[in-house]
């Protein structure tokens, strides 16, 4: 798998490999291998140490082990307890959640589980945290549309955190969740607020204004121009995709799923100056009859 700035290279230069020359008629970039490229990106973003790649501590897993633990699928609110049952013996699919925080702690709660994300690194840091704490945790590295290495009615709970907005289909994830979770299985999901991407983000984040630039649906290889989009790739940034609720909710149940539970949550001011407007996350949770 070639490097970030090998992508990069690609991308300035040839445009071949996993940025090959196809564009759309304004220009925007509609062919390349987003998954491994995004893949990429999210092991650069580990490695950073940031928030969402920031193991839990010892006390988190011993306080998990007593019963006392709180994890989230949004930047903000704890999920309610309730919505997970007793988690103690269940078989629990943490899809695209690597960094060490959730499958652990559901894994010191008694759970057995599956981390099963895009990034190797983030793995890793799920793996280091099983390994210190002697945790029944097994990591799989794959893309979230494609689960097909699970047989049907694998889990009793899908822990899914913001992640679906680094992926360009949504549909097929749904399927593959409602495919793999047993009768009476949930599906716990947390998204972005489809609106946020009509602002341009660097009037938001430098100048501290909201200007409205993009159309819906938004996509960093379609709505960027061709410099951003270089820019963004040298960087090592990930691609992000909005969906719409359609997408979002109303695909959960044209997969089968009830919605049987929701909730909204922000972030802080300082992460997001939306905030001060509106919340800009969503939180499902969703069961299989």
């Amino acid at each position: 798998m070639a490097n970030l700035e090998g992508i990069a290279g690609a991308y300035k230069s040839q445009r071949t490999a996993l940025i090959p020359a196809t564009y759309s008629s304004e220009g925007a970039c509609i062919n390349m291998n987003i998954p491994e490229y995004n893949s990429q990106a999210w092991d650069k973003l580990a490695d950073a140490q940031i928030r969402w790649s920031t193991p839990v501590s010892s006390r988190e897993i011993e306080n998990a082990r007593q019963g006392e633990w709180a994890i989230v699928l949004t930047p903000v609110k704890t999920v309610p307890r309730s919505w997970f049952g007793e988690v103690k013996g269940k078989d629990i699919l943490c899809l695209a959640s690597g960094g060490g925080q959730q499958a652990p702690i559901l894994a010191a709660a008694g759970a057995r589980v599956v981390s099963f994300d895009n990034s190797a690194r983030q793995l890793e840091l799920d793996e280091l945290v099983a390994k210190q704490h002697h945790l029944e945790l097994r990591t799989e590295q794959g893309d979230a549309a494609d689960l097909s290495r699970f047989a049907d009615g694998s889990f009793d709970l899908i822990f899914h955190p913001c992640s679906n907005c680094f992926m360009a289909e949504l549909e097929p994830i749904w399927s593959e969740c409602f495919r793999v979770l047993r009768p009476g299985g949930s599906l716990l999901s947390g998204f972005n607020q489809p609106f946020i991407y009509l602002f341009d983000r660097k009037a938001e984040e430098n100048q501290g204004r909201l200007e409205v630039r993009h159309h819906l649906p938004y996509s960093d290889l379609e709505s960027l121009t061709e410099t951003e989009r270089e820019a963004q790739i040298v960087k090592g940034e990930p691609l992000e995709f909005s969906h719409t609720l359609e997408e979002q909710i109303g695909g959960q149940i044209a997969a089968g799923f009830s919605i049987s539970g929701f909730y909204e949550d922000g972030w802080s001011d300082e992460a997001r100056l939306l905030n001060k407007y509106s919340p800009t996350f969503i939180a499902t949770k969703s069961t299989k009859p």
